[in-house]
């Protein structure tokens, strides 16, 4: 069987080459190793290879977490954020699934009483799947304009989850949807989350600065 040492190496070096084909650094893409339902064990040897930023759907996952590693692992939280685990959220590395005002203000006043900024993507549904998290395209300038009024929320960009089998149509989208964003606000949004192990290779090539890849560093979940 292969090891987590080497599907991360396989991984790494399939970014690497994304990134040659569309003339872009490595360095300005971030492989965020999802670890969810993994065993500790795996954890630690993905961390022993190198890996430093590592992807928890819930917080309580992260906490627990944090005790296996040493303290320069980063934590990105990729799941939905309930209010009442906005203090706790705010202590990620990044915050990828911000997708109300409600959620932006919990956010805010978590990390104001903390003494922090917190730095978060928002959750777009492109394809407006019902079973899935993230505002609507139409929602989301007046939701970055709300976000004006939270000194301590940093929205650095975009996120995605697209149907299975069809992430290139809808990474094109959110680049897309970024530049009119950009365009229409007059600032950058820089980081756009998208590619998971199935689809990473096209995200990069289409501008991904964030790829989350599970089973092809941990293999299958238990």
């Amino acid at each position: 069987m292969t090891s987590v040492a080497e599907r991360l190496m396989q991984v790494r070096t399939n970014i690497q080459s994304a990134c040659a084909a569309c003339e872009r650094s490595p360095d300005e893409v971030t492989l965020v190793a999802v670890s969810k339902r993994q065993p500790d064990d795996k954890l630690r040897e993905a961390y022993a290879a190198g890996q430093r930023d590592f992807g928890e759907n819930y917080v309580q996952e992260i906490e627990r977490k944090q005790a296996l590693l040493p303290a320069d692992a980063r934590w990105h939280l990729i799941g939905h954020v309930q209010t009442n685990k906005a203090k706790k959220a705010v202590q990620t590395h990044l915050v990828h699934t911000l997708d109300s005002e409600r959620l932006g203000r919990s956010l805010g006043k978590a990390a104001r009483s903390l003494g922090r900024t917190v730095t978060t993507l928002i959750e777009v549904n492109l394809a407006r799947e019902k079973d899935k998290d993230g505002i609507s395209p139409s929602a989301l300038v007046d939701l970055v304009r709300a976000s004006d009024a939270w000194e301590e929320v940093v929205v650095a960009g975009l996120m995605c989850i697209p149907p299975v089998g069809e992430g290139p149509h809808w990474f094109k989208e959110l680049v897309a949807l970024r530049d009119r964003l950009e365009m229409e606000l007059g600032r950058p949004f820089p980081e756009l989350s998208m590619g998971m192990t199935e689809d990473y290779m096209p995200a990069i090539e289409m501008g991904a600065t964030l790829v989350r890849v599970g089973t092809g560093i941990f293999g299958p979940r238990e």
